[in-house]
C-alpha cells in the first residue's frame, strides 16, 4: 500500500482581476496560493476551508475543484495537491505566520517572486482543458 499526504490549495478572486497570494516565510518560500494540509476525518473542501481561514482571516465557499498536483516525496509518498479556485468570501485579509497576504492582479504574477512551479500550478487553475500536474522524478506533465 502507497502512504498519501493530502493538501489543498486555494485560488481566491476579487472579481476586479485580483487573487489573493501569500508570501511564504516557511518551507517553499515565495509566494504562492493559501493552503495546507488535509488534516485526519476532514473532507477536502473543509480543509481548504479551515486553511484559508488560518492563513488569511477569510472565509471563503463555493468552492470549484479546478484540478490535481501530485508527486512522490523522498520517501517514496504520494503527495496530492486539490486546487480549488473561488470568487465567494467574507472577511477582512489578515497575515499569518505562514506568510503576509495580499492582493495582486492576476495579471502580474508571473513578475512577483513564487514558489517553485507554481506557472505550471498557475496553467491548472486557469485553464478549464488541464486538470492535473504530475512530476515524476524530472519529468513534469500537463494532463
Amino acid at each position: 500500500m502507497e502512504n498519501t499526504i493530502f493538501t489543498n490549495m486555494v485560488m481566491i478572486e476579487d472579481g476586479e482581476g485580483n487573487v489573493l497570494v501569500q508570501n511564504r516565510l516557511k518551507s517553499w518560500k515565495g509566494i504562492a496560493f493559501p493552503g495546507g494540509k488535509v488534516e485526519a476525518h476532514e473532507s477536502f473542501v473543509e480543509s481548504a476551508i479551515r486553511e484559508v481561514k488560518e492563513e488569511t482571516g477569510l472565509t471563503v465557499s463555493n468552492l470549484s475543484l479546478c484540478g490535481v498536483k501530485q508527486f512522490q516525496t523522498k520517501l517514496d509518498e504520494r503527495y496530492v495537491v486539490f486546487l480549488y479556485r473561488t470568487h465567494t468570501y467574507k472577511g477582512e485579509i489578515q497575515s499569518s505566520e505562514e506568510g503576509e497576504v495580499k492582493w495582486v492582479p492576476v495579471t502580474s504574477l508571473k513578475e512577483e517572486r513564487t514558489v517553485e512551479g507554481f506557472d505550471l500550478m498557475l496553467e491548472v487553475f486557469m485553464n478549464n482543458n488541464v486538470s492535473e500536474l504530475y512530476y515524476e522524478e524530472r519529468d513534469v506533465t500537463l494532463l
